[in-house]
Parts: C-alpha cells; sequence; structure tokens
C-alpha cells in the first residue's frame, strides 16, 4: 500500500466532482477508477484501460462473492419486473379499497399498499398511485399528499428489507470493506443491526399515519388539502403512466410467489439453523436465488392459466428484467473497483489517520449523514451515494472505534434523504408520476416533512454516536410525534388567523 497522502483522496474527489456535475454516478465512478489507476500504473491511456480491465475489473467479477451478488441481483431484476408486468399489484390495491370510506382510511390504505408492495421501490409509485387516484379525488384528498405516501413508502421500505435489490447492493458494498478491513463481521451481521439506526427511513414510514390520524398537515401540504377540500386538484400537466394492468389479474399474484419464495427459504436454510444460526454467504445467496427462481415459475404459471400472459410473453418479461439489472451490476463493480483502488492508494488509511488525529468518535454518524444527503441531494441517485460513501465511512469507523452500525445507518439514511429533498431523483419523478401530480408539486409538498425528519435524524445520529443504542429510534419517532403536533397546530391557527384577515 502506497503511504497514504493527501493525494489518495483525488480519485474520491474526481468521483464527486463527475458525479455532481454530470448528475451520473457511472461517469463519476468511472473517472473516479480510471485516475487512481492512472496514479498506480503512470499515464498512458491504452495501457492504462488494459491494466484497469485485466487488474481491476476482471478481478471483482471472477471474486466468488462478488460473482453470486450479482447472480443474484439478476434474479431479483427478473422477478421484480414480472411482479410489475403481471397486474397483481393492482388488483391486490384494487381488493383493498373496498374497506375504504373516509379519508383516513384512503390514506393508510394507501400507506398499507405501498408497504406491502415491498419488492420494487420504483414500481411501487406505478402500481399504488393509479389505483388510488380516483378514489384520493373522489375523497377530495389531494394529489400531492398521494405523491408524499407513495414516496414514504416506497425506498423508505425496500431499504430497510435484507432480501431484496437494496438489501443484497448495500450487502455487496459492506462486504468488500469487511474483507479489506480484515474483521469478522459478516454483511447479512452489519445490514441486520443496522436497521434500528436508519433513523430517517422509520420517519418518513411513520410520519404517514402520524399526520392521517390527527391531520396534522403543515406547509404547502396543509394548502394543498384546503383546496382539495373545495375540490381544486392539482394535476399534472401531462400524466403518460406506464403500467400494466388485465380483467383476469388477480391478487394472488402478490401473495402466491411470495409464499413460495418464503417456503423454499425456509425448506434451504431452516435445517442449517436459520436465522438463530449464522449461514455462510455463499449458501444464504444461493437460497435466495432459487427462492427467486421458484417464485418467478410461480407467478409466470399463474399468468398463463389466468389468461394474463402467455407462458412465452411472461418468460420475456422476465429475460427482460434481469436484463434491467445491468446498470446496478455496473455501479457495484466499479464501486467496487474504487474500494480497490482506494487500498492501494491508501485513501482510508488517511482519512482514518485524520480523523483519528482530531476527529471525535461520536460524530462520525453525524458527519456521515450529513455528506451522504449533500451527494444524494445532488445526484439524485442514493445507489450510487452508498458506493461512494461506505468505502469512506466504514474504515474511518473502524479505526477510530466510531459505532459502526450507527454509521452504517448513517449513510443509507443520509441518502435516503438526500433523495427525498431531491427535486431530480428517480423516486420524486414516479411518485408525481404515480399519483398524477405536478413533479415541482410533489417536491415542494414534501420538502418541509423530508426537512423536519431530516433535523430529528441528524439529532438522533448525535445522539447514537454518544449512546451507540438502537435505543434512540424510540426517541427519534416520540420526537417526530411532538413537533408534528405542535408545527401542525402553529401552522393550523396561522392558516386561520390569515384566512380571517382576509375576509375581515
Amino acid at each position: 500500500m502506497a503511504q497514504p497522502d493527501f493525494t489518495s483522496l483525488i480519485p474520491i474527489i474526481i468521483t464527486l466532482a463527475l458525479s455532481l456535475t454530470t448528475r451520473n454516478v457511472v461517469i463519476g465512478l468511472f473517472g473516479g477508477v480510471f485516475s487512481g489507476v492512472v496514479m498506480l500504473n503512470g499515464i498512458a491511456p491504452l495501457d492504462t484501460f488494459g491494466t484497469l480491465v485485466k487488474d481491476y475489473l476482471v478481478p471483482q467479477l471472477t471474486d466468488s462473492y462478488n460473482a453470486g451478488v450479482i447472480v443474484l441481483l439478476v434474479f431479483i431484476g427478473g422477478f421484480v419486473a414480472l411482479m410489475e408486468q403481471s397486474g397483481g399489484g393492482q388488483a391486490f390495491a384494487a381488493k383493498v379499497t373496498h374497506w375504504v370510506s373516509s379519508k383516513c382510511r384512503a390514506q393508510l390504505s394507501s400507506w398499507f399498499g405501498g408497504i406491502f408492495i415491498f419488492f420494487s421501490d420504483l414500481g411501487t409509485p406505478l402500481i399504488v398511485g393509479p389505483v388510488f387516484r380516483p378514489l384520493f379525488d373522489k375523497l377530495k384528498l389531494s394529489r400531492q399528499k398521494l405523491a408524499f405516501i407513495i414516496d414514504s413508502t416506497s425506498s423508505p421500505v425496500a431499504i430497510l428489507v435484507p432480501f431484496i435489490g437494496w438489501g443484497v447492493y448495500i450487502m455487496g458494498l459492506l462486504q468488500k470493506e469487511f474483507s479489506a478491513m480484515d474483521v469478522a463481521i459478516t454483511d447479512w451481521e452489519a445490514f441486520i443491526k443496522a436497521i434500528p439506526f436508519q433513523f430517517y427511513a422509520f420517519l418518513a414510514i411513520f410520519i404517514v399515519p402520524l399526520v392521517a390520524f390527527k391531520k396534522l398537515d403543515f406547509g404547502p401540504m396543509a394548502i394543498a388539502e384546503a383546496k382539495a377540500q373545495q375540490g381544486i386538484i392539482t394535476a399534472a400537466s401531462t400524466e403518460t403512466l406506464k403500467t400494466f394492468t388485465h380483467k383476469n389479474a388477480k391478487a394472488s399474484f402478490v401473495f402466491a410467489p411470495l409464499l413460495v419464495m418464503a417456503t423454499v427459504l425456509v425448506v434451504m436454510l431452516a435445517p442449517l439453523g436459520f436465522p438463530f444460526e449464522r449461514v455462510s454467504g455463499s449458501v444464504f445467496r444461493a437460497a435466495l436465488s432459487s427462492a427467486y427462481f421458484f417464485a418467478a415459475v410461480t407467478l409466470i404459471a399463474l399468468m398463463a392459466f389466468y389468461g394474463v400472459r402467455k407462458l412465452g410473453d411472461g418468460i420475456n418479461v422476465y429475460l427482460k428484467g434481469m436484463g434491467n439489472m445491468m446498470q446496478v451490476a455496473i455501479v457495484l463493480i466499479l464501486a467496487w473497483t474504487l474500494s480497490s483502488v482506494g487500498k492501494e492508494l491508501g485513501t482510508a488509511a488517511y482519512i482514518a489517520e485524520q480523523a483519528q488525529a482530531g476527529f471525535p468518535y461520536w460524530l462520525v454518524p453525524a458527519v456521515a449523514f450529513l455528506l451522504s444527503a449533500i451527494i444524494s441531494f445532488a445526484t439524485g441517485s442514493s445507489w450510487g451515494t452508498f458506493a461512494i460513501m461506505m468505502p469512506l465511512v466504514i474504515p474511518t469507523a473502524i479505526t477510530i472505534d466510531a459505532p459502526l452500525y450507527a454509521c452504517i445507518g448513517a449513510v443509507l439514511s443520509g441518502g435516503l434523504f438526500g433523495d427525498h429533498c431531491s427535486p431530480i431523483s428517480e423516486t420524486t419523478i414516479l411518485s408525481s408520476t404515480g399519483s398524477g401530480c405536478d413533479q415541482f408539486e410533489h417536491f415542494r409538498t414534501q420538502l418541509p416533512y423530508a426537512l423536519l425528519n431530516g433535523t430529528i435524524a441528524l439529532l438522533s445520529f448525535v445522539a447514537a454516536g454518544l449512546m451507540q443504542s438502537p435505543a434512540v429510534l424510540v426517541l427519534a419517532l416520540t420526537t417526530q410525534a411532538g413537533v408534528v403536533y405542535l408545527v401542525a397546530k402553529w401552522h393550523r391557527s396561522r392558516y386561520v388567523e390569515s384566512a380571517n384577515l382576509t375576509e375581515a
């Protein structure tokens, strides 16, 4: 390893600069990797690129752990595509609407639908939104509120589930750093223990029922709700929804594959003592790949049986979904490669050395949260943020003995927070599209809630750095309930006072 100095940060700086300038994390990561290889091997463009492929990219692909993660992501991509294109999500959501007769129930049912359809953060808005949009219009609820609920239950739910694309991707990043640092922590163990420290995800999810039960709207959302009550619906200027529906689609298209998936996992892992005993990562990924494959087979068969899609059509959707994971795989491979290049340059060692010299260990989670939020906001990509931040935060946390799981949770929460605040993120765009709401209106009405949750999350990470206890999550949720109540009460009184003055 090279002697750690400031120059070891150049690949990271280039990665950040290109990612923020181009708003494309793949370009940023590639630029960072290429510059790092140049620093290690000298300037010779053709030779450098050959070295990059032969000595850095190919080893990441041939590594058994990395290959297992990519294969699993491909199986997940195929299954998610089938779910999104089966019509089952819409059938399930339509079933839920049968018992909806009030504004509160409408908000809670769409919230529940967003939580239950957890397997695709990007698919959820296009599944739940179109089903509940007519109901929200009928009950005089704003489309901004529907977009907010969808956005609060897509990524925030997906990031907490270890066996879908989000979890597998994150664990792939974690394991790379643990192997480099030679620490005896598994990716599964780290992900599970970091869940209670994903403060922003929990705050985003639980603010919805809090607002729905007590009608605690504030900011632009309260005004949008007041207008909706008067019959003024703010709709998108153009509604281009690419969502699949079919008259023969059944709610069982959601339940049956998930049941098959759970059964396969139990059959393959329970005899090994899972979840009470540690199971090797390769066995776990093999079981998950099998579970997703048989769940996909079940769904393809159900669609063919009910006449929703022919057998060949279902298989084509499955294969196309597998191909859609290519960009995720590219980001992951480049992130792994950047980590390897950084190790040779001594990047992590230099950062940890500087942090150890004068940085309080308890502040690392809060700083990680803020930096992740800034990167995610600017790029609109939480996944890209994780790829950039994990190689920096994990070695620093381990070296200066900062609370590791709180630091991991901080990176994940920060990426999510920045994504929620960003008007250019995919979830912002899809949530507004799915609800038929103007994109800027969704961004504007959601921002105060996101900023409130982000502030509470930041303070919670300061507390977690000091206390190093998952109990901080309870404190965060309690604080959220109190603050939302006070802010909504203040806003309501101010709004009523303004209305009285206008009338006078």
